[in-house]
């Protein structure tokens, strides 16, 4: 009896440790740059703008990502409150991996949150903003640097006066209250 017992407790604590377990799927993977994408906020096709691009994978909508004609625009879907928090992924070009700054590539896509951007360079983006210039490697990220202008950042350092602010996609409708607070350390997906 004591055996069932002890067989039992140990069945239940291995059917229970399965049950607390998350098991955390892979994110979805990017999706090929093509010719159908249209950019989020302008409405036009993504391809007619040079610089980096981004997509924005939801869970609820996969498997259609969310185009973007720039990096910055894909990064401000992150910040602006009315969006969807359920992202499932961000990716943003590989600008290392570019052909040139007006063809930025259709599958050189990288995890939006691992990238070095370059912030406060020479070069414009989509709709021709201000763009936070996404690179797999700090390295590649610093020789764009020097060559450019601007600074490095990690994803959770990009702030978000750079990207909402003048020149930013929510331009229009901020307000300079909004635009005073604190971006170290926010949030943005």
């Amino acid at each position: 009896m004591r055996r069932a017992l002890v067989a039992a407790a140990l069945l239940s604590a291995f059917l229970l440790g399965g049950c607390t377990e998350e098991q955390k799927a892979p994110p979805p993977a990017p999706y090929a740059l093509t010719s159908e994408a249209i950019g989020r906020y302008c409405g036009m096709n993504v391809l007619e703008h040079p610089g980096p691009k981004g997509q924005i994978i939801l869970d609820a909508q996969v498997p259609e990502p969310i185009w973007f004609s720039s990096a910055r625009d894909a990064l401000a879907f992150t910040m602006l409150p009315e969006e969807p928090k359920d992202i499932a992924a961000i990716y943003v070009s590989d600008m290392s991996k570019a052909p040139n700054w007006e063809k930025p590539g259709e599958n050189n896509w990288i995890d939006a949150r691992k990238a070095f951007y370059v912030i406060g360079s020479s070069l414009r983006g989509g709709m021709g903003a201000e763009e936070a210039v996404p690179f797999s490697t700090e390295e590649a990220a610093r020789q764009f640097s020097v060559k450019n202008g601007g600074r490095v950042v990690a994803f959770s350092e990009v702030p978000q006066d750079y990207v909402l602010g003048p020149g930013g996609v929510d331009a229009t409708t901020i307000s300079p209250v909004d635009t005073e607070e604190k971006v170290e350390g926010h949030d943005h997906g």
